[in-house]
Order: C-alpha cells, then sequence, then structure tokens
C-alpha cells in the first residue's frame, strides 16, 4: 500500500508552509504531512524550512541565534505564526504520520530533547540529508525509524551503498527517480520528493510520494 505525504503542509497554492492552520487541513483531508525542523538558542524544536529568517521575514537572522519567543513575534507579526513541534504532535493525535525532517546538523544535546518530544508517537519517521544525524539517533535508540535523504547527483550505486547501512530504514528520493528500473534491488521502503504535477502524481500514486499543490 503507497504512502502519501504533504509537503510542509501545501495541500494549495494559497497555504503558508509548515504553519499550524496548514497541517490542520492536511490532516482534515486524512493525509500525514513532511515538515522540516529545527532548534532554537534556547533548545525549542520548530517546524521551519530555512536556516535564515531572510526570505520568509526580510530579518537576516539564524534560527539556532533567536529563543523562540523571539522567534514567534517576529513571525506572528507578519501573520506567519512558526509552530513548535509539540504544537504539531499534539494536533496529529497520533493519527496522522508525521515525516521530520531534520534541516541543520542537530547536537547531540538537541537529538536527546527530540526524542523526548516524539516519545509518545507512534506514526513518525525521522529523515536528514545530514548523514551524521541519522546516525547519532540510530547511536542513541536502536529501534527508530530512520530515513535518509538523498541527493539528487547521487549516482545509482551510492544510492544502493546508503540503502544497505543498517542505521537507514528507508530512502527519501527525488523525483526524477520514480522510473527507475533499477531501485528493484532496494529491499527497504522508498520516498519520492517533491510531486507538484496532478498527471505524474496520478500516474504513480502507487508509490510512496511526498506532494504539494494538487489542491485536494
Amino acid at each position: 500500500m503507497s504512502h502519501l505525504l504533504i509537503h510542509r503542509g501545501l495541500a494549495k497554492r494559497n497555504f503558508t508552509e509548515n504553519t499550524i492552520s496548514s497541517f490542520r487541513y492536511c490532516f482534515k483531508k486524512k493525509y500525514g504531512i513532511e515538515t522540516d525542523i529545527h532548534c532554537t538558542k534556547d533548545g525549542k524544536i520548530v517546524c521551519f524550512h530555512d536556516f535564515n529568517l531572510k526570505s520568509k521575514f526580510k530579518i537576516n537572522k539564524s534560527l539556532k541565534n533567536l529563543k523562540y519567543q523571539d522567534l514567534l513575534k517576529i513571525s506572528k507579526a507578519k501573520k506567519k505564526p512558526i509552530p513548535l513541534l509539540n504544537d504539531l504532535i499534539k494536533l496529529s493525535k497520533n493519527k496522522r504520520f508525521l515525516m521530520l525532517e531534520i534541516k541543520p546538523l542537530f547536537s547531540k544535546e538537541n537529538l536527546k530533547v527530540l526524542l523526548k518530544e516524539i516519545k509518545k508517537l507512534k506514526n513518525y519517521s525521522l529523515t536528514s540529508f545530514k548523514e551524521k544525524n541519522i546516525i547519532n539517533l540510530y547511536k542513541l535508540k536502536k529501534d527508530l525509524n530512520l530515513g535518509l535523504l538523498i541527493p539528487s547527483t547521487f549516482t545509482f550505486k551510492k544510492i544502493i551503498k546508503k540503502s544497505k547501512k543498517k542505521y537507514v530504514k528507508f530512502l527519501v528520493l527525488e523525483k526524477k527517480f520514480l522510473k527507475e528500473k533499477k531501485l528493484n534491488v532496494i529491499r527497504k521502503k522508498i520516498y519520492f520528493y517533491t510531486i507538484k504535477d496532478k498527471k505524474l502524481f496520478n500516474q504513480f500514486s502507487n508509490k510512496n510520494l511526498i506532494f504539494e499543490n494538487l489542491y485536494l
């Protein structure tokens, strides 16, 4: 059975990514979501994509250098409040799947905070382009649902090699690999990102897709 997740909660083009209102809509439509997580200066885990506020809020400050209350004040002023991961977890009520992508390299202390927050989660996975995050999480807890995000520049040979790592439970590949039959040799779950075309979505809806802006 395929697994379909909405990228950053963007079910529609006019939605604001990684916000509680967008997540709530996705859950109402009975979809899980993929979201990005960072850690603030005071150790709070938040749902946000960028490392810096410049693009979204026209303020040249990094998330890691801001306390959450300062971050919330800035984002609320633009009517785009940045939620805590804990807010999302409460909203999901353990009924909808959460794929959590760790954007920066987390310290071991930050990873421990993350594990504490997801302790009661059942429907989840943790992913990252930074393999060290996955390795360190595996060292902390062996039974975590861990996935490695694969850069689109990777060769097929390199993808196969990564798939064999014991800490990798599944892979997340760029959509250009959707038609690659060689992937059949991989005996682990594979997700594909980011599907933005309805025709492509319908063609490969039997696969595990991370998609957005399809007007659900």
